[in-house]
């Protein structure tokens, strides 16, 4: 039989947006903190030259600035107060999650369930703000060693640009957290979203007109779109995939009422570790490149060669960005996903695997099966990644169209839709409830 809650999800329209009233003031507040991070990307750092620096970001824009670039919405190549974007906040959540399997006190933390996850939370912006002062005083640096890109240089600008630059990161992890919050999705995840879908415009703009030129063909220019299509689709389905374990709950007495034996599932992702293998691979094999273009005419030979190998699309680049990708997967995975601990938990609520052992034995059975789930999806990201990176270089399609983005903007999208369904059937079910009450009183 279809349970209640399944006839609500099959008839979710999102004709009922217009009575959720809840709904939509988040939805405007989502939209108008967005507003507020995108105007934050146009607005300069002081005593910056932007024509130089934009002279300067155009010949290094195929290192690691170029992917910073895109995720930042454009405030790198502009140099604005917004330049550092969330990436700090990001890098101290990962740090953070990578030292619970190494420190006692943070597992400790992590198993105290909401005050834990609080204290956790404080631990991160903490850290946000060191790695975004280290970063912001490395960019204040940088840019004065150009010598023409800053107007005044000296102690003034360097402590000038390295507050800017450190509070704009601080303003969007507060305002991210505001989002999630009071807004709608994750906060982090669409400023980062936001970010991207911004310059897109401009990207199939630029493209059109490389195709109205004559340096891409039209069939080109419609293969791409389909590819765009494709990969979508493909990530969209990939992303949904999951494994679900059969787990059994045995007979249990309560006081005098006996409950029956039930069943659930386990739901174990095809990609457990999300869009961090590409991230991760990019910035590696991106580093040599940058270091190269900064260092141009004065650096070592070995340095020269290393990058004209590992330049986009080269051999060399396709084969260590698949290894980096497939080996970031598996690592991420077992950092965020803990056979141990889930066997412990089954075991303690009395659940357990038909046919395994409660504890070690399923603890080894979830490995198992997440390990070769995992080879799927790390082949997966391979490949949502490397058909756009082989485009890129022959095709000289803008860098927008790069399988990372793509698979954050399809992410994204497809987890904040799901917030809004499940507001939605909320809305839904209060509807229900106050129409059973009035029925209720009538009678």
């Amino acid at each position: 039989m279809v349970s209640a809650a399944e006839q609500l999800a099959a008839n979710l329209n999102f004709g009922a947006l217009a009575k959720a009233d809840e709904l939509k003031k988040r939805i405007w507040f989502t939209v108008g903190a967005l507003l507020v991070y995108r105007l934050g990307t146009y607005i300069p750092l002081p005593g910056i030259d932007p024509t130089a620096w934009a002279q300067i970001f155009n010949t290094q824009s195929g290192g690691i600035l170029g992917m910073f670039n895109m995720f930042s919405g454009g405030g790198i190549h502009r140099m604005a107060i917004f330049a550092l974007n969330i990436m700090p906040y990001i890098s101290a959540s990962i740090i953070i999650q990578l030292m619970t399997t190494v420190s006692p006190q943070l597992e400790a933390l992590k198993k105290e369930g909401e005050s834990g996850r609080k204290v956790m939370n404080q631990y991160t912006r903490y850290l946000t703000v060191v790695l975004a002062t280290f970063q912001s005083y490395g960019i204040a640096v940088g840019l004065q060693g150009t010598g023409s890109v800053v107007s005044e240089p000296g102690v003034f600008f360097l402590m000038s640009t390295t507050i800017t630059l450190t509070g704009g990161t601080m303003f969007l992890m507060w305002l991210g957290e505001q989002i999630t919050a009071r807004g709608i999705g994750n906060g982090i995840s669409l400023i980062i979203l936001s970010g991207i879908v911004a310059e897109l415009p401009a990207a199939v703009a630029n493209t059109l007109e490389l195709g109205r030129q004559g340096a891409i063909s039209t069939g080109l220019i419609l293969l791409v779109i389909v590819m765009a299509v494709a990969v979508i689709a493909f990530i969209v389905f990939m992303e949904r995939a999951q494994r679900r374990l059969l787990i059994q709950y045995p007979k249990r007495q309560v006081g005098n009422r006996m409950f029956e034996g039930q069943s659930s599932h386990l739901p174990l992702k095809l990609n457990t570790s999300g869009v961090i293998p590409p991230i991760f691979a990019s910035s590696l094999l991106l580093l040599p490149t940058t270091v190269a273009n900064f260092n141009a005419g004065s650096g070592p030979e070995w340095l020269t060669t290393v990058t004209a190998l590992l330049g986009h699309g080269r051999p060399l680049f396709l084969v260590l960005y698949i290894a980096l990708i497939v080996f970031f997967a598996f690592f991420y995975t077992a950092v965020v996903f803990n056979p141990t601990e889930t066997a412990d938990n089954l075991k303690k609520h009395g659940g357990f695997v038909p046919g395994i052992r409660p504890g070690e034995r399923t603890a080894e059975y979830i490995d198992y099966v997440l390990s070769r789930i995992t080879v799927v999806g790390a082949l997966y990201l391979a490949i949502v990644c490397l058909v756009p990176e082989i485009l890129i270089s022959y095709a000289a399609v803008p860098f927008y169209f790069g399988g990372t983005s793509l698979l954050i903007v399809v992410s994204v999208t497809m987890d904040t839709v799901a917030q809004v369904q499940g507001y939605l059937l909320a809305h839904q079910y209060e509807g229900l409830i106050k129409r059973s009450k009035l029925r209720g009183r009538n009678r």
